[in-house]
């Protein structure tokens, strides 16, 4: 099997542990910090950078903006045009791809390691010197929105959004998803402004992979990305941990729909809580595979769905346990009772050592090719690790603290973070067919039409 880290597989079922390749790390002059990773394996050089904030970031009435952003970068800079910066990436046969996610906006460039100065020149100038013209602007809002609107189309892709409005709420950081609504408000001043705002050297992170000299390359990318101004660093958000006082149900009414998406949630953690490792350990044997509980009973046995499953968000702020899966309409409430009863079989039975050391073995297994084997996966776990302030023992210590897990320990996080009360439900199929169903899960049920401009559940 090919890897690029030094680990290999023991007899039986032991695994080696896992090690970060070696890189070197350095606080820039303007307070960015750039870690460099030299791999031989392919003459390609991988960029991450990470600027700090993200959705969270953005003010309230422009959700998105930072989403728009990440696009308009590379729409042209005042050397070169949308066209040009095109044109020169096919040139080098790179690729570049910018994102916005809750906590930060990331660009990403690849290519070929005799091409780092030429490439180094195209990222940092979409970086430094977006000319955001006003023609581009307009055309990348009104690709965004009409993209908000297509979205209602995608009943999967839709319901987490609208989901997300609905357990969070408006005031929350992460309670405010994009929609046709906020990003039609977006004009090019709040591009500049964020821009402005958030790509400075104290909220940014570069990691570097590849075929490089890392004594001669460690010094050209220093000085490139420390002509990055340093800017006021963005002070992370707080937010309490979102616990409802009663079951909480959603329904957005498709009246054509002929299946139903649900998702079933309660509070979770942030990404660097102490417990993610153990709470990983029972979320993979409860929805985090295949081969869990929520899917065999759901989709296995039962044959309710085509798959269902449980995600725990690892995010700056704490976020969710959710399970999500969707079933045929005329099924919504079987699909969901069976999931609720096997919710209450986790919280009552705990697992079993078998299931314990199951999903140990699968951690360990399926966890270097995931994360660990090229470069692009290597630049994303070391800006993580920096951004969630970590170290690389996340990486390097991690097949220990998966083996330190007891079933003591497994039943403990169960009953603290699985839990049958206080639900928050979100549904999204024909509400005729199944609404007056839900009264058993509880009284507060807000129904939402589909067609209701934007993706606010709340008034």
């Amino acid at each position: 099997m090919k890897t690029l880290l030094a680990i290999g597989l023991l007899a039986g079922a032991a695994f080696a542990q896992v090690r970060l390749p070696q890189y070197s790390r350095q606080l820039l002059s303007n307070r960015a910090v750039l870690n460099v990773m030299p791999r031989k394996d392919v003459p390609l050089v991988t960029i991450k950078v990470t600027f700090k904030g993200g959705a969270e970031a953005e003010p309230a009435e422009y959700a998105g903006v930072a989403n728009i952003t990440a696009e308009a970068i590379r729409r042209g800079t005042t050397k070169r045009t949308n066209q040009q910066f095109s044109n020169e990436l096919d040139t080098l046969g790179a690729q570049f791809n910018a994102v916005a996610d809750l906590q930060s906006v990331n660009i990403t460039a690849e290519f070929l390691s005799k091409d780092l100065n030429a490439g180094l020149d195209l990222l940092l100038d979409a970086i430094l010197h977006p000319a955001f013209r006003e023609d581009e602007m307009k055309k990348v809002v009104a690709q965004y929105v009409d993209t908000a609107k297509s979205l209602k189309d995608n009943p999967d892709a839709v319901a987490g959004e609208y989901y997300r409005s609905f357990y969070y709420g408006v005031s929350h950081p992460y309670g405010r998803p994009a929609d046709e609504i906020t990003y039609s408000k977006i004009a090019r001043q709040q591009i500049v402004d964020f821009h402005k705002r958030m790509f400075v050297g104290r909220n940014m992170l570069v990691a570097v992979a590849g075929d490089i000299d890392p004594a001669v390359a460690t010094k050209t990318l220093a000085a490139a990305f420390s002509s990055v101004p340093e800017g006021e660093a963005y002070q992370w958000k707080k937010a309490p941990i979102s616990q409802a006082k009663q079951a909480r149900i959603a329904v957005i009414d498709k009246p054509d729909a002929t299946q139903t998406q649900f998702l079933i949630g309660q509070p979770g953690i942030e990404r660097s809580h102490p417990d993610r490792v153990p709470l990983w350990v029972v979320n993979t044997i409860f929805g985090g595979r295949f081969t869990s509980m929520l899917n065999d009973e759901l989709r296995v046995n039962s044959g309710l769905t085509y798959g269902a499953a449980s995600r725990f968000d690892q995010t700056h702020l704490p976020g969710r346990i959710t399970i999500a899966s969707f079933t045929k309409t005329e099924t919504t409430g079987k699909a969901i009772d069976l999931a609720l009863v096997l919710l209450k079989r986790l919280q009552e039975k705990g697992l079993t050592a078998e299931q314990l050391a199951s999903a140990k073995q699968y951690l360990k297994g399926t966890y270097p090719a995931d994360r660990l084997e090229t470069p692009d996966q290597l630049v994303n776990i070391l800006n993580e690790i920096e951004l969630y302030d970590l170290n690389r023992g996340e990486v390097d210590d991690l097949f220990a603290r998966i083996d330190a897990v007891t079933l003591e320990r497994t039943n403990e996080i169960i009953k603290k973070y699985y839990s049958s009360d206080n639900l928050t439900f979100l549904l999204l199929g024909n509400a005729a067919k199944f609404r007056d169903d839900l009264r058993k899960y509880g009284d507060d049920v807000v129904v939402v039409p589909i067609n209701r401009p934007g993706l606010r559940v709340a008034p």
